[in-house]
C-alpha cells in the first residue's frame, strides 16, 4: 500500500510543471491584452468597444472579442435579429396548432454566445456602479450609460426572480444572456465607429 500523504518526487515535478504552463499561460495573455490596448484606440471600431464596456459584466477583452467576432451591430434592425444570430432564442417544434418550444438553438457564433453567457453571471448581485465600472463610464454620451444602468436593474432584478422559482442557474444566466444582447444592441445604435 502507498502512503499517499507525502508527494513522491514525480508528483513534485508534474505540480511545477503545471505551475509554470499556466504561469506562461498567463504572462501569454497579458502580453495579448496589453497589446489589444495599444492597438484598440486605432480601430475604427474603438466607440463601439468602449461604449459596450459601460455594460455590467462586458470587460475591454469581451467588447472587443464581442465586436469583432458580431462586426457591425447596426445591420441587425431589431435586438431580436442579433438574439437568433447567436443562437440564444428557443428552439420551436410545431405540429398543426401546437407549439412547443425547447433549448437554445445554438445557431449563429458560439464565440460570442459563450461571452456573453460569462457576462449574464455578473448579474447575480444587487445593481451598483463600483469604482472600475464609474471609470469606464467617465467619457461615454449620457444615453450609453443610462442604458447600461436599465439594463442592470432589470437584469439583476430578473436573475434573482428566476432564481426564486427555482430555475437552475445556467438556464437563467442564458436567459440574461439574451437580453443583455438587447441592451448590447440598443448601446450599439446609440455610437458610431469612427470614420477612417
Amino acid at each position: 500500500m502507498t502512503d499517499l500523504s507525502f508527494p513522491t518526487p514525480a508528483q513534485h515535478i508534474t505540480l511545477h510543471e503545471y505551475r509554470d504552463t499556466i504561469d506562461e499561460t498567463e504572462r501569454r495573455i497579458a502580453r495579448v491584452t496589453e497589446q489589444l490596448r495599444q492597438l484598440a484606440p486605432t480601430w475604427r471600431w474603438a466607440p463601439v468597444v468602449a461604449a459596450l464596456q459601460a455594460v455590467r459584466g462586458v470587460s475591454f477583452i469581451t467588447a472587443v472579442a464581442l465586436v469583432a467576432e458580431l462586426g457591425d451591430l447596426t445591420r441587425f434592425g431589431h435586438p431580436r435579429e442579433l438574439m437568433a444570430y447567436l443562437g440564444l432564442v428557443p428552439s420551436e417544434y410545431s405540429s398543426g396548432p401546437s407549439v412547443r418550444r425547447g433549448a437554445i438553438t445554438k445557431a449563429g457564433n458560439p464565440h460570442a454566445r459563450r461571452l456573453l453567457a460569462e457576462a449574464a453571471w455578473a448579474y447575480q448581485g444587487i445593481p451598483r456602479i463600483g469604482r472600475q465600472h464609474a471609470y469606464r463610464q467617465e467619457a461615454l454620451p449620457k444615453g450609453v450609460c443610462d442604458i447600461a444602468w436599465k439594463a442592470q436593474l432589470r437584469l439583476t432584478t430578473r436573475f434573482r426572480r428566476l432564481v426564486a422559482r427555482g430555475k437552475a442557474k445556467p438556464k437563467v444566466a442564458t436567459a440574461i444572456a439574451r437580453e443583455l444582447v438587447g441592451f448590447i444592441w440598443a448601446i450599439a445604435q446609440e455610437v458610431s465607429p469612427a470614420s477612417q
